[in-house]
């Protein structure tokens, strides 16, 4: 797929002054980064550059501050970066005017600066060409690595890339190599896994993925809603009874393309939403009126695997049961340890992403295991509902 991106393959970064947007907005406690996940993988980047005498510029944004916050500064990122990649890491105290130009102006060849948070400027999420302007001048070409902030049409994600040569960084290659294998140019048969709690928030991502796999899994609080759509009694599940028309859509919409909807056939329930509350397994006909259903039942989870067994590539979305509660994490486990088996042995290509998701693929343990796990989240569901990325058509040749 990224033969039809410029990379840093088409780009001699010798001596220029290269103004990486990179994703820098870490989990943070007492000053300290907690999850370093974001910098190892642009590590890659940064190095390559650096190796071969760029002067390597750095933009991010940190939280959602509202003007200069020194809660939000990037300063302590910037030191943890430095930890990761073995390299110093210089920090500027703003991202455009003197002081940004002075650190520019002091860099030799190889050098690595980090720019204070472009979000302390209200300009950067407006995109203004002003704003857009004052921070090209900071560079010769403009390198995004960002994937997860691809989907913002923002001064550092996409407007730069109208004003300097632009280059997709090796992070955002890997991730759009590791997406166009899974939805754009897969290996068939394909399977979507969706979970999650509501079908609201994922009514584009399923009109979508209905159209370009082959079987399309419903898990989580999600599946209630198509079972009470197709007249099952869910007790209390969550459950979203005013979008039953969008769901029985949806399985029309299945239909017609030729992608068989899996849904759950027997449940986990419990009568109270709390960890380790005593549970049952059972039949969709026989769900007790004051129950809810908090995972897939053990007939569903075979069902999955099985799902899981005739395909050659899945994309997987949020969790199929309430999986941060023991023991309604085992139908996500257990179709996540599977899924990487398949990985391992060779016979599967497994593309995951999404916050919950990366984290129940951690607590099951097989998070390594996987061909390709985004950190993205809403541009990964962005781009799982077809949408074009702002921050990574500016790259396309």
């Amino acid at each position: 797929m990224t033969n039809s991106f410029r990379t840093l393959d088409d780009v001699d970064v010798k001596g220029k002054r290269v103004l990486v947007r990179v994703d820098l907005n870490v989990p943070m406690d007492g000053g300290k980064v907690t999850d370093a996940t974001r910098l190892e993988r642009i590590a890659t980047t940064i190095t390559e550059i650096s190796d071969k005498g760029g002067k390597v510029i750095l933009l991010a944004h940190f939280g959602r501050p509202k003007g200069r916050d020194d809660k939000n500064s990037l300063k302590p990122v910037a030191a943890a970066l430095a930890d990761v990649i073995k390299k110093p890491v210089a920090f500027a105290d703003d991202c455009v005017g003197d002081v940004a130009a002075k650190a520019v102006g002091a860099m030799k060849d190889g050098d690595i600066l980090c720019l204070e948070n472009t979000r302390f400027h209200s300009a950067e999420e407006k995109n203004d060409p002003a704003f857009v302007a004052e921070l090209a001048k900071l560079g010769d070409i403009w390198v995004n690595d960002a994937f997860s902030a691809a989907h913002r049409a923002h001064a550092s994600t996409e407007g730069l890339g109208h004003k300097l040569p632009a280059y997709a960084g090796r992070t955002m290659q890997a991730e759009l190599d590791a997406l166009g294998k899974a939805l754009d140019a897969p290996t068939k048969p394909v399977i979507a896994i969706v979970g999650g709690a509501k079908v609201s928030s994922k009514i584009d991502l399923l009109e979508n993925l209905v159209t370009k796999v082959d079987a399309l899994v419903i898990g989580g609080g999600m599946a209630n809603t198509f079972l009470h759509a197709q007249g099952v009694k869910v007790g209390k599940s969550l459950c979203e009874k005013d979008l039953a028309a969008t769901a029985l859509r949806i399985i029309d919409k299945a239909e017609a393309s030729g992608c068989a909807i899996i849904l759950p056939v027997d449940a986990i329930v419990a009568f109270h939403f709390a960890a380790n509350t005593p549970s049952h397994a059972y039949g969709l006909d026989a769900i007790p009126d004051e129950g809810m259903i908090l995972d897939v039942g053990p007939q569903s989870i075979e069902r999955i695997n099985a799902a899981i067994d005739d395909a050659a590539t899945l994309v997987w979305n949020g969790p199929v049961g309430a999986f941060e509660m023991t023991p309604f994490d085992r139908g996500t486990v257990a179709g996540a340890k599977h899924a990487a088996t398949r990985t391992k042995a060779k016979k599967l290509i497994s593309v995951a992403g999404g916050g919950d998701t990366v984290a129940a693929l951690n607590h099951a343990g097989v998070a390594d295991d996987f061909s390709y796990i985004s950190t993205a989240g809403g541009a990964f569901l962005e781009w799982m509902e077809g949408k074009p990325l702002p921050g990574v058509e500016v790259l396309k040749k």
